[in-house]
């Protein structure tokens, strides 16, 4: 999900509670912090040899020791969010991700699969990230069936 999409669902509902949820229905626990919001620039060569360049913006949460029973309001999270992106460069077409772990979650930084609003309590489903093989992606997709960056599918997809 872009930053802007998530940003504009919990401006739809900013007195609502904002609860982080997994596939698993695992909620992170009420009283977490926002302790981070990044802005994070990724450069990478894929084993292609081609290189990547992308943006994402990072909301880290943390629960502290004896947390509060509440979890925070999207207004609260807003207003961090607009005075962080008044301080650094926040990109709203980049994904956003949430780090976080816990027992219950384990600790990673989870796409955004979906924020839905019910009556008091706006939900954010967390999606575990998985990993994948770029240049095979760019050699199974079919506008780019002739990729030279990939080997021919009888080889390995390597460039090494």
């Amino acid at each position: 999900m872009k930053t802007s999409e998530f940003i504009s669902a919990l401006r739809a509902a900013p007195t609502n509670q904002l609860i982080f949820v997994d596939l698993k229905g695992h909620a992170v626990h009420y009283g977490y912090h926002l302790t981070e919001l990044k802005a994070a620039s990724f450069e990478t060569v894929d084993c292609g040899g081609q290189t990547n360049r992308w943006h994402e913006t990072i909301v880290q949460l943390w629960v502290p020791p004896g947390p509060a029973n509440v979890c925070m309001m999207a207004a609260k999270f807003l207003k961090i969010f607009d005075k962080v992106r008044g301080m650094i460069p926040l990109n709203l077409d980049a994904e956003i991700r949430v780090e976080y772990g816990d027992e219950n979650l384990f600790p990673s930084t989870y796409h955004v699969r979906s924020v839905t609003r019910h009556e008091n309590a706006t939900h954010v489903l967390l999606e575990p990230p998985a990993t994948t093989c770029r240049a095979r992606d760019r050699r199974a997709a079919p506008a780019q069936a002739t990729d030279p960056s990939c080997a021919a599918k009888t080889q390995s997809c390597c460039a090494a």
